[in-house]
């Protein structure tokens, strides 16, 4: 009996063991994937918007790294996205990290402007090359769909009176209502605009930014662990987090079009 329930034990400790084994063996594995998969994208991006297309102009490669014609190079892109934009005649958004400051813009007037409490960028974008990232943003961001915690357009549903005898006025809107607003913009160049409301209104309002990005975090890692079991590095997606103020942040998302146009400045 004795060698039976030691024998069983045994076996447990060695199912145990492995278990624990596999479960390592996969958490290096998807750290590894994890780790390379900023730098496939950068090299992708390098693919398309680094030195080596703009061979026709003849850059010498040490100019790029001159800071005075990047600064001329960064503000020539940033004015090269609002002009096309302008031309659209329709409601765009710009972003300007480096002024801290974000705007709607119609045919180059700004009709509504914010001030941002605070930012944060991945490292791709911050850290990348500087003259590759800033030809990455040299043409506008198309909104591809977006995730927000608030609707587009509010819906307020009305029922016609039958006659003058049913008619009852509208009743005065609940100015009182109120909902936390947090909102991601997937763009085409693969980057995503996250904007949080700056301040906390009601009790509860850390929470529900909390879940927000709670929520988008777990959808990332699902589609990367996808990826990783199929054996393929998952694909990173830049991001720009911004912090500005609740009644801004809901004016902007309702304003921009669902497939606006954004521009950005470092």
């Amino acid at each position: 009996m004795e060698a039976e329930t030691r024998e069983k034990n045994s076996f447990l400790l060695i199912v145990f063991i492995i278990v624990i084994i596999v479960v390592l063996a996969f958490v290096v594995y998807y750290s590894l994937m994890e780790m390379r998969s900023p730098a496939k994208k950068m090299a992708e991006i390098s693919a398309k918007y680094g030195l080596a297309n703009y061979e026709k102009s003849k850059l010498p490669k040490s100019i790029t790294s001159d800071s005075t014609f990047l600064s001329l190079f960064k503000d020539d892109a940033y004015l090269q996205s609002r002009v096309l934009m302008a031309e659209t005649d329709s409601v765009y958004l710009t972003i300007n990290l480096s002024e801290r400051v974000i705007n709607i813009e119609i045919s180059g007037v700004v009709v509504h402007s914010t001030a941002i409490s605070e930012f944060e960028a991945s490292k791709l974008i911050t850290d990348g090359d500087e003259f590759t990232i800033t030809s990455l943003l040299s043409a506008p961001m198309t909104i591809e769909s977006d995730t927000s915690s608030i609707a587009k357009v509010p819906f307020v549903m009305k029922i016609a009176p039958k006659d003058t005898s049913e008619y009852k006025p509208d009743a005065i809107p609940d100015t009182a209502f109120y909902e936390p607003v947090n909102y991601i913009f997937e763009t085409d160049r693969g980057i995503k605009i996250i904007v949080y409301q700056s301040e906390e209104i009601i009790q509860g309002d850390s929470n529900d930014r909390f879940m927000f990005d709670l929520r988008h975090r777990l959808i990332i890692t699902l589609a990367a662990m996808k990826d990783i079991i199929s054996f393929k590095v998952p694909e990173y997606q830049p991001f720009i987090k911004i912090k500005i103020p609740s009644a801004d942040a809901k004016i902007i998302y309702r304003a921009i079009p669902k497939h606006g146009q954004i521009a950005v400045y470092l």
